[in-house]
C-alpha cells in the first residue's frame, strides 16, 4: 500500500532487543519532520507522528520489565515474526520505517520490504543505523545495512568511516547521514553529590569470561572498601534469564553472590539516565553509557586494567583522555576528557546536540515530499553475494528473492494460552542453555 495520505505522520519501528527498541523509538522521535512543515503532495500541515512498535521475535525479545525500564512508549507495540512484519507493511500505510536490528536482520528486511513494495510509486522512507559505538565488524555491519534511504552515523567520526567503506566497495554512500545518539540528554553535572557516588556500568558480553568479570567485581568491591564514605553502584543491564542486545552468559549478580561486598556497595537496575542523575564518577570497559556520561559532563573512566584491546571495545576511546586503571581511580584520579575527541563522537557538551538531527529531518522531509522513491537497492544481491545473502535471508525464513518461505512462522491472531506457555518454556530452555550449559561445555573443552 502507498504511504499514508492522512495529515499525521505514521512511523513503524522494528526492533530485536530492549536496547535497539530504545534507540529506534527515540531516533524516530528525533528525526520525524517538524509537525509544522508543509506536507508537500500530501497537503496541509502534519500533526504529531503516530508510532507503531514491532518487536522481532527471537532470543533477545524484551520482557515487559525491560520495556518498562527502557521507558519509551508507542501508540501500539506487538511481537512479530519477520513474515508478520512484512505482511503488516503490505497492509498498513506508513511514511517512515525505522529498522533497529542487528545487521543481518536489517539486510533481510530490506530485501523483504523491497519485495512487498515492488511496483509502488511511493513507498515509505527506510532508516537504519547503530545503537551505539561501532568498534567491531565495521565493513560487515555497514554492508548489511546498505540499501536503506538513511544509514545514520552517531558521530562525525562514524560518518567519515561509513562513507569510506561504501565508497571503497563501489557502493552508493549518499545514505550516510550524521546524527548523534538519540538518548543523550539529562541534567548537566554540577558537582559532587552526598554521598559521592561511583557507578560501574556493566556490559552483557564484555568481558566474556569468568576470570575477568570476577576481577572487575573484586576491584569494584575493593574501591568500596577503600572509600567507605562513597556509594559504589554496580549498574546491571538485565536480570538473570533476560537478554539484551548481546548474550550474557555470566551475569554479575550471580558472580557477586560468592563475594562479600561492604555495606556501601549495591546492585542497581533501572533507567541509565536516572542513575546518572546521582553519579559523580562513571566507570566502564567500553559501554555507550560512557558517552551519555560525557555528554552531561560527568567524570568518566574507561578501564585499562584488562588492556586496551579491540575485543573489549575500549580501543575506541584512545585519545579521549578517559582511559584509566582501578589503581589510579582508587588513588583519586578523575579523568579529564579531550574536547576535540568528544566533539568528534557526537557528544555535544556545548549545546549543539539540539541540532544534531537537523540534517536527517531535512533529508526525510525531502523524501516524503518527493512524488516517488526508487526501489530499495541493497549492495548485497544474489549476484554480488551469492554465497552469503541466501543464508542471511533464510535465517529470517525468506527466500533468495525476499519472499517468505512456505511454512514461515506467522499467525493471524494473538497466540492462545497454551502457545504462550510453550513459547515461554522454549525461551527459558534456550536461556538456560546459554547461561548454564554452554559455559560448562566450554570449560570442559579447555581441560
Amino acid at each position: 500500500m502507498p504511504p499514508s495520505t492522512s495529515k499525521s505522520l505514521r512511523i513503524a519501528v522494528l526492533a530485536d532487543s530492549d536496547t535497539r527498541w530504545k534507540w529506534g523509538a527515540l531516533t524516530a522521535d528525533r528525526i520525524a519532520p517538524d509537525p509544522s512543515m508543509e506536507a508537500g503532495p500530501r497537503g496541509g500541515a502534519q500533526a504529531g507522528p503516530a508510532l507503531d512498535g514491532f518487536l522481532l521475535r527471537g532470543r533477545a525479545t524484551p520482557t515487559a520489565r525491560q520495556l518498562e525500564e527502557v521507558g519509551v512508549h508507542a501508540d501500539s507495540l506487538r511481537e512479530v515474526t519477520a513474515a508478520e512484519f512484512l505482511r503488516a507493511m503490505a497492509e498498513t500505510s506508513y511514511d517512515l520505517v525505522v529498522l533497529a536490528l542487528v545487521g543481518g536482520g536489517v539486510q533481510a528486511m530490506l530485501h523483504g520490504l523491497g519485495r512487498v513494495w515492488e511496483g509502488l510509486e511511493k513507498r515509505p522512507v527506510v532508516v537504519t543505523g547503530y545503537v551505539g559505538v561501532v568498534y567491531e565488524k565495521l565493513a560487515d555491519g555497514l554492508l548489511l545495512r546498505h540499501g536503506a534511504d538513511l544509514v545514520l552515523a552517531n558521530s562525525r567520526q562514524d560518518a567519515e568511516r561509513f562513507r569510506a567503506v561504501y565508497e571503497g566497495v563501489g557502493a552508493d554512500a549518499s545514505a550516510v547521514t550524521e546524527v548523534a545518539l538519540p538518548f543523550l540528554g539529562g541534567a548537566a553535572y554540577e558537582g559532587e553529590h552526598g554521598p559521592y557516588t561511583v557507578v560501574f556500568a556493566v556490559q552483557p558480553s564484555v568481558p566474556d569470561n569468568r576470570k575477568d568479570r570476577v576481577y572487575l567485581l573484586n576491584r569494584l568491591i575493593r574501591h568500596a572498601r577503600l572509600h567507605p564514605e562513597r556509594e559504589v553502584l554496580l549498574k546491571l543491564r538485565s536480570r538473570p534469564g533476560e537478554h539484551t542486545t548481546h548474550i550474557e552468559e555470566l551475569p554479575y549478580q550471580k558472580l557477586v553472590q560468592r563475594l562479600e561486598p561492604p555495606a556501601n556497595f549495591r546492585l542497581v537496575y533501572g533507567h541509565m539516565g536516572e542513575v546518572l542523575d546521582r553519579t559523580d564518577l562513571l566507570v566502564t570497559i567500553s559501554s555507550t553509557a560512557a558517552l551519555e556520561s560525557l555528554h552531561r559532563g560527568i567524570p568518566t573512566a574507561v578501564l585499562t586494567d584488562l588492556g586496551i584491546r579491540e575485543v573489549l571495545g575500549n580501543h575506541h576511546f584512545v585519545g579521549s583522555g578517559c582511559l584509566a586503571s582501578w589503581d589510579q581511580l582508587d588513588a583519586g584520579h578523575r579523568p579529564v576528557p579531550d574536547e576535540e575527541w568528544v566533539a568528534r563522537q557526537g557528544v555535544a557538551v556545548d549545546g549543539r546536540y539540539a541540532h544534531a538531527f537537523d540534517a536527517a529531518r531535512e533529508r526525510i522531509t525531502k523524501l516524503l515530499a518527493s512524488p516517488e522513491l526508487p526501489p530499495l537497492t541493497p549492495y548485497y544481491t544474489p549476484v554480488t553475494a551469492p554465497g552469503y545473502l541466501p543464508g542471511i535471508l533464510a535465517r529470517h525464513h525468506l527466500g533468495p528473492d525476499g519472499t517468505p518461505l512456505p511454512g514461515a512462522p506467522a499467525h493471524e491472531r494473538e497466540p492462545g494460552p497454551v502457545r504462550q506457555i510453550v513459547r515461554r518454556a522454549a525461551r527459558g530452555a534456550y536461556r538456560h542453555g546459554v547461561q548454564r550449559v554452554a559455559p560448562v561445555i566450554r570449560r570442559m573443552g579447555e581441560l
